[in-house]
């Protein structure tokens, strides 16, 4: 049966029925529209205004320092296990040099992965 005929009775047109499907549909159609809005109007999240913009300008600008600080100095790291952060400048040249051999370079780079990453023994059990 199509949409038209069920507002089409058996002798002629229906106008209670077909107000019925008009005023059903147009409810329904602003209910779900009234939804939408009313969720959309509550998980906006709050605009960028000018204090906001400023926050966020000095976070990145902290982040930006705090990420040139740890590509130009020198610092340890773990100095238990040896591990030291150096200058991006060394380290590339310090690259070139050990991997003019391919075969030590990549030997010392497994070794000083399992020397970065060796798990401490473990302590014995109470009951051990």
């Amino acid at each position: 049966m199509k949409w038209w005929e069920r507002c089409w009775g058996q002798q002629g047109w229906d106008a209670a029925r077909a107000g019925a499907w008009f005023v059903g549909t147009v409810g329904t159609l602003l209910l779900v529209g009234g939804l939408a809005w009313w969720v959309f109007q509550r998980t906006r999240p709050p605009g960028v205004d000018t204090a906001r913009a400023a926050l966020r300008y000095s976070n990145l600008a902290e982040i930006r320092a705090a990420a040139h600080v740890a590509l130009t100095t020198a610092e340890p790291i773990d100095k238990a296990k040896g591990i030291y952060r150096i200058p991006i400048t060394n380290a590339m040249e310090l690259l070139l040099r050990l991997w003019q051999d391919p075969a030590a370079g990549r030997a010392d780079l497994l070794a000083r992965v399992e020397k970065a990453t060796a798990k401490p023994p473990e302590t014995p059990g109470e009951y051990e």
